[in-house]
């Protein structure tokens, strides 16, 4: 008598080899960001070498460093902008690039906004290209930022331009956000205002978010762990309240012990 899947005995027809298939990972166990000993080389300049870490879902990294560390190069290479010379680098398990576009942020430290548009045509504008676009989200920004939606973004002082260009980041539900010095060049009260909208609204234990910056004092609160760069090396990775505990120090008084 021939058995069929499924009907006890069948195994046995198979040699006791039935074959077995593994669970799938489930989505929210998966790393969201992987670099495994990633070098990235410019003529006559090595910006990474060997770099390798891994981040969770639902953390906030600070990604730290002094100017020429390889920061700005390791946040382009998280969002396909770059590919390494040597070395794999993964979001959400795929190679960046087309397929994981929609899966993360990106805020460049560089200023691409269109300086003829409103603030409200700017928002109209990008949110069009994005499926998560999170219209609650964008509107507690805008408040928490006091952005004029009817100005133009051409008359906008470097503050309000950069408090845009978070809305524009942060409205958006991904799973990674890229914020590449946030807070460069930007007044004392934008950058408070800054800092207090990303604690608004990242969303905690969903979302994973890696900020590069300067302006340790002003962000080292919203950090669960820190990354710090040197001449293109991690020099130190670790949770940030265990560090601040171990040190007995702020973060900042620790980078500047960690860099000399």
């Amino acid at each position: 008598m021939t058995e069929t899947a499924g009907v006890p005995g069948t195994a046995a027809a198979l040699g006791d080899r039935a074959p077995v298939r593994e669970a799938p990972v489930a989505e929210s166990a998966k790393p969201v960001l992987e670099f495994h000993d990633v070098h990235k080389h410019y003529p006559g300049v090595d910006a990474l070498r060997g770099v390798s870490f891994t981040l969770p879902r639902g953390v906030v990294v600070g990604l730290l460093g002094a100017n020429g560390s390889g920061k700005s190069t390791l946040i382009k290479l998280a969002a396909g902008m770059l590919r390494p010379n040597r070395g794999r680098v993964r979001v959400l398990g795929l190679e960046p690039g087309r397929r994981t576009k929609a899966r993360v942020a990106y805020l460049p430290e560089v200023d691409h906004l269109y300086a003829w548009m409103t603030v409200a045509e700017t928002l109209d504008f990008v949110r069009r290209f994005y499926g998560d676009w999170q219209p609650e989200r964008e509107r507690l920004l805008m408040e928490e930022l006091g952005l004029p939606e009817r100005q133009r973004v051409g008359a906008l002082s470097k503050g309000m331009r950069a408090r845009l260009r978070l809305v524009l980041a942060l409205s958006r539900a991904a799973d990674l956000i890229l914020l590449d010095e946030p807070l460069s060049g930007i007044d004392p009260p934008s950058r408070s205002r800054i800092t207090r909208a990303i604690l608004a609204a990242y969303r905690a234990g969903e979302q994973t978010l890696l900020l590069s910056t300067h302006e340790v004092l002003e962000t080292e609160s919203l950090f669960d762990r820190v990354l710090v760069l040197d001449r293109g090396r991690v020099v130190l990775d670790g949770d940030a309240d265990s560090l601040r505990g171990q040190a007995g120090r702020s973060i900042q008084a620790l980078l500047e012990e960690v860099l000399g």
